[in-house]
């Protein structure tokens, strides 16, 4: 079977927002391609997200052009070429074509050409190089459309060469393989990966939190963690290293339940030293409560097993919280969840609680940690005989 020459039927390519951008751009001999995860994703049938395009035109040009059409141009990384066109209340990365002057591992120092081979040589994968007019004909410099119909995630040209201009590339490699790869990874990948590693010693931790999000909610994210685990390459990133059977026990029980678990769940999950896991990838102050919420619950529900227990995550923590930690605990024991504790705890809604701090001062509590004692002691009795309208005798 021949290789596509076309995606004509891509509905980005009708949408009025991308035309006028592209008949902005497309002036005085300057041509525009859409480039990257648009045209990889309609390729593979993945849904497409961001359109973004490649241009013969310099950036200062494209911003000039785009207010003189009435859309909005932001120096989004002009320096490095890139403008955001924003169309219609959509934006579009326009970045014009470039060629590496310096290398350092972690950024680039660029030329602007008109060279659209050597544009698609300085890319990461293969699948991240295939170009496409705006009527969706096709340019395929290095390979790309076969790879992409394969899912076979490949460095262009050298991979040593490709990851020593960015080691950031080293996790993209995982990445992209957990969220598109369809067959083994790619052996002449893999070995340079592996043996500069040491190279993720250099790149900030907010670079490697942002692509660690990503690669550990993708689909293949498991066996992807598991080379990684295995090549030392997962120890290097997470204090402790990481606990991918864990993290694989808890998304199996999760599908065979039919319901997701989400980021900051298969962190904890992965997670073992977690007190120094929000530092290691920068997480947010909301990443790491939910976090902390989960461990603490995992360890609360692993000890008991029990309605009571479930019941009171839900109450404290919310059912997201509550679900996850069930999992974890679940995992880390080795066993099924009873299937009352998973409906319990995805689908309680407790109502409000009739014990406050005001119905215990009429009773003559004065404010301070007697009070405080006293509430939590009551609502724990409240929680466990199932979080009844009316507060318990002798409460």
């Amino acid at each position: 079977m021949s290789a596509p020459v076309s995606i004509a039927g891509a509905s980005f390519l009708a949408d009025p927002a991308f035309r006028r951008v592209i008949a902005a751009i497309e002036q005085d001999g300057d041509r525009a391609r859409v480039v990257g995860g648009a045209v990889r994703n309609t390729l593979m049938g993945v849904p497409v997200d961001d359109v973004d395009i490649a241009t013969t035109a310099p950036p200062d040009v494209v911003a000039a052009r785009a207010a003189a059409a009435k859309l909005k141009a932001v120096p989004t990384g002009i320096a490095h070429g890139t403008v955001t066109v924003v169309s219609s209340g959509r934006p579009f990365e326009v970045t014009t074509l470039r060629a590496d002057l310096e290398t350092d591992g972690r950024h680039a120092v660029v030329a602007f050409t008109r060279d659209w081979a050597g544009d698609a040589r300085r890319r990461d994968f293969t699948m991240n190089a295939i170009y496409a007019d705006a009527d969706g004909t096709l340019h395929d410099p290095v390979g790309g459309i076969a790879d992409a119909l394969a899912g076979h995630v490949r460095f262009i040209g050298d991979a040593v060469a490709r990851i020593e201009e960015d080691y950031l590339r080293i996790l993209r490699f995982f990445r992209f393989h957990a969220r598109y790869g369809r067959s083994a990874l790619d052996a002449v990948g893999l070995a340079a990966a592996v043996a500069l590693q040491e190279g993720l010693d250099r790149l900030s931790r907010e670079r490697i939190g942002a692509e660690m999000r990503k690669l550990v909610t993708a689909a293949g994210a498991v066996p992807a963690l598991a080379v990684m685990d295995e090549a030392g390459i997962v120890a290097r990133i997470l204090p402790g290293g990481g606990a991918v059977k864990r993290l694989s026990g808890a998304i199996g029980l999760a599908a065979r339940h039919a319901r997701t678990f989400g980021l900051e769940a298969r962190l904890a999950a992965l997670a073992v030293d977690r007190a120094r896991l929000g530092e290691a990838l920068r997480l947010s102050g909301r990443e790491s409560k939910l976090i902390e919420a989960i461990v603490h619950w995992a360890g609360e529900i692993a000890a008991r097993m029990d309605e009571a227990t479930v019941r009171l995550a839900v109450v404290r923590g919310g059912n997201d919280v509550a679900f996850a930690a069930l999992l974890l605990a679940a995992a880390d024991k080795g066993e099924e969840p009873a299937a009352d504790l998973v409906r319990l705890a995805c689908e309680f809604r407790p109502p409000r609680s009739p014990i406050t701090a005001a119905r215990l001062m009429s009773e003559g509590y004065v404010p301070g940690p007697a009070l405080g004692a006293e509430l939590r002691r009551r609502e724990a009795a409240w929680i466990a005989a199932g979080c009844p309208a009316e507060p318990l005798d002798g409460d």
